[in-house]
């Protein structure tokens, strides 16, 4: 952990006594440090994993946005907001890695359990504000903007067809059951992102990727993981929340903040769409290219074989 004891001192002038390894979310591994009187969080993307360009590219267009929503909206305080090294930048990085810190949250994660109504409440404020801000917040990072591209479906493809020799014979074999479902996503979607890419939807600041894992109760709730924050349309959070028992309750709330708001179904669909053939591909790019072995192998085919089964289904 010297590496890290390094970092800490070098970048953010913190002199690390105590470190522990927390459960880490998909994207990086995390670890609670303390300096003996205050604790901190720091966020280790690993370069060695295919996924981590993706989610690390944009932190210096992100970052700055959570600091300007924590500074002028009702969101402050219920955003995590990353540390400034002494360099001025968001984020800090080395030979093997690239990182983030952040104030440790005292808190528990949601993850599989269902919210409370004071956490539905919580939650539905915290998305009708975000959703408040869009264009105006965002002029000079283009990059945060939907485009509605899909540009791994072409490497998805590709193992499809003709890449199909680089998969392990166990991966083939569980590819190969869902392949003609697989072709069929990626032409609705890609049939989306031709209808999108010519419209002219209405776009707000969004999250992106609110599922509970993403979720803290601490003295108050508390949204985390904020790498694929962007203007889009709503659809792009609302996706996550059409199916849960709550979401009539939700849109009463919501539609009261945005007026004569209705949704999109394309948009819907298409957002449902990409994230299961995105989730499918992530899967499989870290069997492909990452050094996994052992139960994280096992772990990871567990996971592509439950997102191929949830398409095959959806697709009936």
């Amino acid at each position: 952990m010297n590496i890290y004891k390094y970092i800490l001192s070098f970048y953010y002038g913190i002199n690390m006594i105590d470190i522990k390894k927390q459960q880490g979310g998909w994207a990086a591994l995390a670890f609670e440090v303390s300096d003996g009187t205050k604790k901190y969080f720091l966020k280790v993307y690993e370069k060695s994993r295919a996924s981590t360009r993706k989610w690390t590219s944009l932190i210096e267009q992100y970052a700055p946005i959570l600091v300007w929503l924590n500074e002028n909206s009702r969101l402050s305080g219920k955003i995590p907001i990353p540390y400034i090294t002494k360099n001025g930048n968001f984020k800090c990085e080395d030979e093997e890695n690239i990182y983030l810190l952040y104030d440790y949250i005292n808190g528990e994660t949601i993850g599989d359990q269902d919210l409370t109504k004071e956490q539905i409440q919580q939650l539905t404020q915290m998305i009708v504000e975000l959703h408040h801000y869009g264009e105006e917040v965002v002029l000079d990072k283009p990059l945060l903007k939907e485009d509605f591209s899909v540009p791994f479906l072409e490497q998805l493809r590709y193992v499809l067809n003709e890449g199909r020799s680089h998969l392990s014979h166990d991966v083939k074999k569980l590819i190969d059951n869902y392949n003609e479902q697989l072709k069929e996503a990626i032409f609705k979607v890609e049939q989306l992102s031709k209808l999108l890419k010519a419209s002219d939807l209405k776009m707000a600041l969004c999250h992106t990727d609110l599922h509970y894992w993403n979720l803290i109760q601490s003295e108050q709730l508390m949204l985390i993981d904020w790498e694929g924050l962007k203007l889009a349309p709503v659809e792009a959070d609302l996706m996550f929340l059409v199916e849960k028992p709550y979401f009539e309750e939700f849109m009463e709330i919501y539609q009261k903040a945005h007026k004569n708001y209705a949704i999109n179904d394309d948009a819907l669909s298409f957002y449902q769409e990409r994230r299961r053939l995105e989730d499918i591909w992530e899967f499989i790019e870290q069997l492909l290219y990452d050094k996994q072995e052992g139960q994280e192998r096992v772990k990871t085919i567990n996971y592509l074989k439950n997102e191929l089964k949830c398409l095959g289904e959806h697709l009936k």
